[in-house]
């Protein structure tokens, strides 16, 4: 199987996470930004993360490639409904998340954005969907300050490093995305949890890559 995906995208992040978990080997490749012809020509529209099955045939949408993932083995373990809480958590912080993280994807080393061109598509597409990027940069410590205080209220999730389950293919692709945020202030709760997932579902963290 092949997955493709941009590196930066939290939906892939959270579609490669099945790999990890379950131990399936997969082959990784990454589509270029501006590339509206190759994710067409699989399905139709410009969209990604997209796995191509062992047969060929390929699939969109990130948690239909992780449950799809998931059976293979007879043996599913994401199951059951994202825990309310962290549902409404994420509803409510990840526009949040995004405004810090997005401008710095933009800048950042990811091998989507390894061409001039690829870069500029990209950069120009957030600008359509965020605005001003260098305002959402200049206003960084306004959404630091929120979100170490938003993410006290999911402390007692974040601390018990429950089996890795459903609600974390929803809340590890957003608060993966702080790590490309070098002045983030990690609590340990935090750092933790995001180690503990990274780890257990072999994806990697962007801090070798922040800004």
């Amino acid at each position: 199987m092949k997955l493709y995906v941009y590196e930066h995208c939290p939906f892939c992040i959270r579609a490669r996470m099945i790999f990890g978990l379950k131990k399936v080997p997969f082959e990784l490749g990454v589509i270029m930004e501006g590339d509206v012809e190759t994710p067409t020509r699989m399905v139709g529209r410009k969209v990604v993360p997209i796995l191509q099955k062992e047969e060929g045939a390929y699939m969109p949408e990130s948690m239909d490639i992780v449950h799809y993932v998931d059976q293979l083995d007879g043996k599913p373990v994401i199951k059951g409904e994202c825990d309310p809480l962290i549902e409404a958590w994420c509803k409510e912080n990840t526009r949040t998340v995004f405004n810090l993280a997005i401008p710095r994807f933009t800048r950042a080393d990811f091998q989507e954005l390894s061409t001039p061109a690829a870069r500029e598509a990209y950069t120009q597409r957030e600008i359509k969907a965020f605005g001003d990027l260098e305002a959402l940069l200049a206003n960084s410590q306004a959404c630091i300050d929120t979100l170490v205080d938003e993410l006290a209220k999911i402390e007692p999730y974040l601390r018990a490093r429950h089996p890795i389950s459903i609600t974390d293919f929803y809340l590890f692709p957003v608060l993966n995305s702080l790590t490309i945020v070098k002045a983030f202030p990690y609590p340990d709760y935090l750092s933790g949890y995001l180690d503990h997932v990274a780890t257990s579902c072999n994806v990697p963290l962007f801090t070798d890559k922040a800004l």
